[in-house]
């Protein structure tokens, strides 16, 4: 985890401080005076060589110091953990949701391969899972909002001051990521099934009468979901990461959207802050992960 959080940072740091747009411009307007310019420059260490910079401010880092906006003038670490809130919502409905759909829609299609419902539900899975997110976001704007009337096309309500507002307001960006996530899930669980169904012990376990119910949830379940879980890591760092196009469309306040408004201001500090979070959660859900694999299957053992 730690060489690929140096090499994520190192590349992030780099890449922000050679493409077009100078923060100073946003901070100082577009005719500064050039003492003042000096002097705004020298306070943010910008001045110092690129090297200087990164290393100055990974040693910042390791004290718990993440910098400040340059725009906003606050912690960067107090603006994540502001956002923090609403992202982890978005995230664990979103999630819930798409494994509520994604697995027993790949359980039925591993049992029933080929079958009719196995082609219709692959051909909506298929269909979610390449849909741009910012057009089906789009799409139920225009249905459920605007025809319908069902559900508020964006906006956000913190949970604390009124929950029923607050998933009112949950239900668009909540469907939206929940559909291309149920779709990766059905495929994959599909793949995985069809693999341990085929395998030796599951035909002995058939032959020696069991129900179709007790070999799908003690046999073949049990060992297709270890892979499966391979993919739901992915998806759950994914979206910690924070949904950017969605909660930008949605006006959702959480970390996706923060990054997207500190990319617009040139405002490095927070992206780099951002971009640090992110790939700690996603590594860390990650190897979680392969902590879990050696719980669920006793074959699996790390040296």
């Amino acid at each position: 985890m730690v060489p690929v959080l140096l090499i994520v940072t190192f590349i992030v740091f780099i890449i922000f401080r050679v493409i077009p747009g100078d923060p100073l411009m946003f901070i100082l307007g577009s005719n500064p005076d050039p003492e003042t310019i000096k002097i705004v420059s020298n306070h943010l260490g910008l001045d110092k060589p690129l090297i200087t910079q990164y290393f100055i401010w990974i040693t910042n880092i390791l004290h718990g110091d993440f910098g400040t906006s340059y725009i906003k003038n606050t912690p960067v670490l107090d603006l994540i953990i502001d956002k923090l809130p609403a992202t982890l919502q978005l995230s664990m409905f979103s999630m819930i949701l798409g494994t509520i759909i994604g697995i027993p829609a790949g359980i039925i299609c591993g049992l029933k391969h080929n079958s009719w419902i196995d082609i219709f539900i692959r051909t909506f899975s298929f269909l979610g899972f390449s849909i741009p997110q910012y057009w089906l976001a789009i799409l139920i704007v225009i249905f459920f909002s605007l025809n319908l009337n069902l559900i508020p096309p964006a906006g956000y309500i913190p949970i604390t001051e009124d929950y029923l507002k607050n998933l009112h307001y949950s239900i668009l960006p909540t469907i939206t990521l929940a559909l291309p996530i149920a779709s990766e899930q059905m495929r994959f669980l599909r793949s995985s099934m069809l693999d341990v169904i085929r395998q030796d012990y599951i035909r002995t376990a058939k032959a020696k009468g069991l129900s179709e119910f007790y070999i799908t949830n003690k046999h073949a379940l049990k060992n297709a979901i270890i892979p499966f879980l391979t993919i739901f890591g992915m998806q759950l760092g994914f979206l910690l990461g924070g949904a950017v196009v969605v909660e930008q469309i949605t006006t959702w306040p959480g970390i996706g959207w923060l990054t997207l408004q500190s990319i617009n201001l040139r405002d490095y500090s927070v992206v780099q802050g951002v971009v640090l979070f992110s790939a700690f959660a996603f590594l860390t859900i990650n190897l979680l992960v392969d902590i879990l694999y050696t719980i669920l299957d006793p074959r699996i053992r790390y040296q």
